[in-house]
């Protein structure tokens, strides 16, 4: 993977992290929480939304959603999962 390459996914998850952090919790995760929770959020949402039939537009932008939206469903799966 080229250096380039990680520095988006970095960003890209910290971006997405702190957006369902605002969206559900009221607040951030913390930089790295944040950028784990993105790109965890990311590869949610890529592999779900498809299955699902939802295609968010290319590029930059439409990344960043798709790896909100994937974030915030993890967020509401780890709410559920400490109840």
């Amino acid at each position: 993977m080229a250096l380039e390459a990680l520095i988006i996914w970095l960003i890209i998850g910290a971006i997405a992290g702190w957006l369902a952090g605002q969206i559900i919790a009221g607040g951030g995760f913390g930089l790295v929480g944040n950028i784990v929770l993105g790109i965890v959020g990311a590869v949610v949402a890529g592999w779900l939304l498809p299955r699902l039939g939802l295609y968010i537009g290319g590029g930059l932008l439409g990344d960043i959603i798709n790896a909100t939206i994937g974030a915030l469903i993890v967020i509401f799966i780890l709410r559920l999962v400490a109840r």
